[in-house]
């Protein structure tokens, strides 16, 4: 059987300043992703994530949370990923400038506070 995967558009670019940053692969989990007008599951560029990745490479990474008491954000993912049919593959931004507007939402200030090798810049 021949599997052709067709991507139509191009790449979000999250970043600043594209030839300083870090990323880390991790595995996204597609637990509570809502799926699209066309039924795909996409998780935008720019997607605050954590549950801690940092700690267990096992941990499948999730939209990160924040309350007063602070946030659990890890990192910011790198490119769009599709959990359409579960957990997929990804790429973590965990040391890098990232550009508020290219962001598909705002990190909070707690989101800020968490990510301190991150740079949001306008």
């Amino acid at each position: 059987m021949k599997f052709v995967e067709t991507h139509y558009g191009n790449k979000t670019e999250i970043l600043k300043f594209p030839d300083h940053y870090v990323n880390l692969a991790i595995t996204v989990s597609d637990k509570g992703v809502t799926a699209n007008a066309e039924g795909k599951k996409i998780i935008p560029a720019g997607t605050i994530l954590g549950g801690g990745v940092l700690e267990d490479e096992s941990v499948q990474a999730v939209k990160a949370s924040s309350n007063e008491n602070g946030s659990n954000a890890e990192g910011v993912l790198f490119n769009d990923v599709d959990v359409t049919y579960g957990p997929a593959s990804g790429a973590l931004l965990i040391h890098g400038f990232v550009a508020l507007e290219k962001l598909p939402k705002a990190p909070t200030k707690e989101d800020k506070a968490a990510l301190k090798q991150i740079t949001f810049l306008k």
